[in-house]
């Protein structure tokens, strides 16, 4: 990809909805505000996932009665606000498609 498209893509994504994967599974969902030459993102209204601990797990395991060997449970979050994200953690960036209600715009 030339520099020109890269710079244009980037700037495609300013404002968008990102979901951040880093090397230590955890997972950054914010609006982008910008980025640099070493890939740190910047994300704000940040909300950052958790996978449940191992501990979280095993209690849970054992609070199942069930002969069932499936169990569920939701990922740890929270709100963290304005994040960087440094660059050299990133794994995977996704941009989310949909738009909560209030940021769509209605044309009358």
């Amino acid at each position: 990809m030339d520099p020109n498209s890269a710079v244009t893509y980037l700037q495609s994504l300013l404002g968008k909805q990102l979901r951040i994967t880093t090397t230590d599974t955890r997972m950054f969902v914010g609006t982008m505000k910008c980025t640099d030459h070493e890939r740190n993102v910047i994300l704000a209204l940040t909300h950052e996932y958790r996978h449940p601990s191992a501990a979280s797990v095993a209690t849970a395991a054992a609070a199942t009665s069930s002969s069932t060997s499936n169990i569920k449970l939701d990922m740890m979050s929270r709100f963290l606000g304005l994040v960087v994200v440094p660059g050299q953690y990133i794994t995977k960036i996704e941009v989310e498609e949909y738009q909560a209600p209030e940021q769509q715009s209605s044309v009358v």
